[in-house]
């Protein structure tokens, strides 16, 4: 089983700057709930999220932005605030559920319109965890040598979240999705030398513990073969996942500790997991109190996958002081993967 590293006995990398994007105006509870034929209050009940952005039309459906948009846009803001150019970016590590298509990749039209070339170029298939899956192949290539690189995370709800169809007629379970998720990308700056914000990757946790377990989310997708499926594309099991989500998020959190040797009092922020504004509130009642600060956005944002940690750090980033520690939670329902990082301003 991958565990969280000591970064005591290891060159440190550091993360130099983080970029975001959202697509166009946040769609309040009001106008969604119009949209569906739900109530306000419904939303609130069973998410309790605020606002959300969509890369495309609430009410035509119509599709503005793509994965490939966002995330160009959020690698720009990390490459600018980073004071890096094309020529200072060693390589690319992009994250997604929902990629633009299979191929080309989405990470190499990004690539290409940030200006880059002749660098490795990776794409990870992953729900939220994947951000923290491209931060740890990131480290990993800045330990092996590599003096910067780009990581991104970022998910698009299109191709599974219609406005056309009869949500009149959607269960329930099928018509939450509808306001849970939102569209978003983020981005941060890897490098070896502490520049930029001068924030040091301590440790990085990514391992699956799925074996034996139903899945909790399926997320699917229709070849020629039977695009004209009726099955759903989107499938959450909430019962499963109000159930284990809170206890792997506590398990998460002491392997992270116990594994650079920080106590609860050492920690001046955490980031816990943004699957709903009321799941987040759920898992942070289980959590052992210490004196960490809440870093959280998701009732903002509605659920954006693999942008979620990067909205939370680049949100951090205002607050963190030279000392201060922050641990990040992630965890993925698809198959139960173990996600976090752990941070510290030098």
């Amino acid at each position: 089983m991958t565990r969280a590293s000591d970064a005591g006995d290891r060159a440190t990398v550091y993360l130099a700057s983080t970029g975001t994007a959202l697509p166009g105006d946040p769609v309040d509870n009001t106008a969604l709930g119009r949209m569906l034929g739900v109530s306000e209050e419904w939303i609130d009940i069973f998410v309790g999220t605020r606002t959300r952005h969509f890369g495309w039309d609430p009410v035509t459906g119509e599709v503005r932005g793509s994965l490939a948009d966002l995330c160009a846009e959020a690698g720009a803001r990390a490459m600018d605030a980073a004071g890096l150019g094309p020529a200072d970016v060693e390589f690319v590590v992009l994250a997604t559920a929902t990629p633009d298509t299979l191929l080309p990749t989405t990470a190499s039209e990004v690539a290409d319109r940030l200006g880059l070339d002749h660098l490795p170029v990776y794409q990870i298939q992953a729900g939220c965890s994947g951000a923290v899956q491209a931060l740890d192949l990131g480290r990993t290539l800045v330990l092996g040598g590599r003096r910067a690189g780009l990581v991104l995370g970022g998910d698009v709800t299109h191709r599974f979240l219609s406005p056309r169809r009869d949500t009149a007629r959607m269960p329930t379970e099928e018509l939450v999705n509808h306001v849970l998720f939102g569209d978003g990308a983020g981005a941060a700056v890897l490098t070896d030398e502490p520049e930029g914000e001068r924030i040091a990757l301590r440790s990085v946790l990514n391992s699956w513990a799925g074996r034996g377990r139903p899945p909790g989310q399926l997320l699917d997708w229709h070849g020629t073969t039977d695009r004209d499926s009726q099955r759903r594309m989107l499938a959450e099991d909430y019962k499963a996942i109000e159930e284990h989500v809170p206890a792997i998020s506590v398990e998460i959190l002491w392997e992270l500790l116990g594994g650079i040797g920080w106590s609860l009092d050492d920690l001046a922020f955490l980031l816990p997991p943004q699957l709903s504004e009321r799941m987040t509130a759920r898992i942070v009642e289980r959590l052992p109190a210490g004196p960490a600060r809440e870093i959280s956005c998701v009732s903002e944002t509605g659920n954006t996958g693999n942008a979620l940690p990067f909205l939370q750090v680049d949100r951090l980033l205002g607050e963190f002081a030279p000392g201060d520690r922050a641990l990040a939670l992630c965890v993925e329902s698809s198959r139960w993967i173990r996600a976090g990082f752990a941070l510290e301003k030098v």
